[in-house]
């Protein structure tokens, strides 16, 4: 058990659900997703902790928690920040049945007392506005296919209307991407990083900038880490005891599916250029075809394996090299 006074947060778009055991008793307010609330609950939490330290638990939810998460951070507060997945497994494991923001904060409060989650690290600032550039461009990049839609179909009285739209989102999108390079090319680290995975067949331009701006360095020094990370991470399909066999096919792992979208999305199409061009992920994917899997698992399995050779890369400080791979393609 912590000696910490263990603070659990759920934490939505506009408001946040603190709770907070203080001896036997429950101790539960609710404060404003601003700076104003950042300050108001960091002041009651330190009220009811004492002399005791603080250790501020919190789900991983959209970028609602980033600047709470970054306030506490940043005033000494220890914070973690886990993935709900885990949060939502521990409540069932312990047998908690009520689905309300109180209670799934109460729930935070227990895991970080009980499962002791280890400290979150802020991402630098230069990365955060990589992100924030990337999904910009995303976000920019999605409006633009709305309107291509929409422009087949639409009648005469707007096709004007359409066409000028489309003119700002490409002028705009093409500004964007030039911040996003001047960007990485004006912080070494980024731009050291992004050569790297550039060696790597299979990985282009829109791949490095997601990896650059969504996978933590912390995430980037364990593989194991980044697989949860990312919801790459194998997990066991639970089947009934009557159908369970020796040869039955039943039973296989599949992707946990839980962790960064994001990332997992933009790993897929990659994945599939490296099953034809990268020798290592090539004689991997045929090896997983080999051992039964379909043409999808063999896909999924290389996008792990994937990411397993940028987290390679980024780690040694050396670029990708297939003769450090044992490599047997029949």
């Amino acid at each position: 058990m912590s000696m910490s006074l263990c603070v659990g947060i759920d934490i939505a778009k506009l408001k946040f659900d603190v709770a907070v055991l203080v001896g036997s008793k429950w101790r539960a307010r609710q404060f404003d997703n601003n700076a104003t609330g950042f300050a108001s609950c960091l002041r009651w939490a330190q009220s009811l902790a004492g002399h005791a330290p603080l250790h501020i638990c919190m789900e991983a939810t959209g970028n609602y928690y980033e600047a709470l998460a970054i306030y506490c951070a940043e005033r000494g507060v220890m914070v973690s920040v886990v993935n709900p997945f885990q949060i939502a497994q521990f409540a069932k494991a312990t047998g908690e049945r009520n689905k309300t923001d109180q209670q799934d904060a109460k729930s935070i409060a227990r895991f970080a007392a009980t499962q002791s989650p280890p400290a979150w690290q802020a991402p630098p600032e230069h990365t955060r506005v990589l992100r924030d550039l990337l999904r910009r461009l995303d976000g920019l990049l999605d409006m633009q296919r709305q309107e291509m839609n929409r422009q087949g179909v639409a009648s005469v009285a707007v096709q004007t209307s359409i066409e000028s739209m489309l003119a700002v989102l490409a002028q705009q999108i093409k500004t964007v991407k030039a911040a996003i390079a001047e960007h990485i090319d004006r912080h070494p680290d980024l731009r050291d990083a992004a050569s790297l995975l550039d060696s790597i067949p299979g990985v282009g331009e829109a791949t490095i900038r997601l990896v650059l701006a969504e996978l933590p360095a912390s995430v980037r020094q364990d593989v194991r880490r980044a697989d949860a990370f990312t919801g790459l991470a194998p997990r066991r399909i639970e089947w009934p005891e009557a159908s369970r066999s020796g040869t039955s096919v039943k039973g296989r792992s599949r992707l946990s599916k839980q962790g960064a979208s994001r990332l997992r999305k933009g790993l897929y199409f990659p994945a599939i250029v490296a099953c034809q061009h990268n020798p290592v992920v090539k004689a991997f994917y045929q090896r997983m075809l080999q051992n039964g899997l379909t043409k999808k698992q063999a896909v999924c399995a290389a996008m792990r394996k994937l990411l397993h050779l940028m987290i390679g890369v980024l780690k040694s400080g050396k670029p990708f090299d297939p003769s450090l791979h044992n490599i047997k393609i029949t």
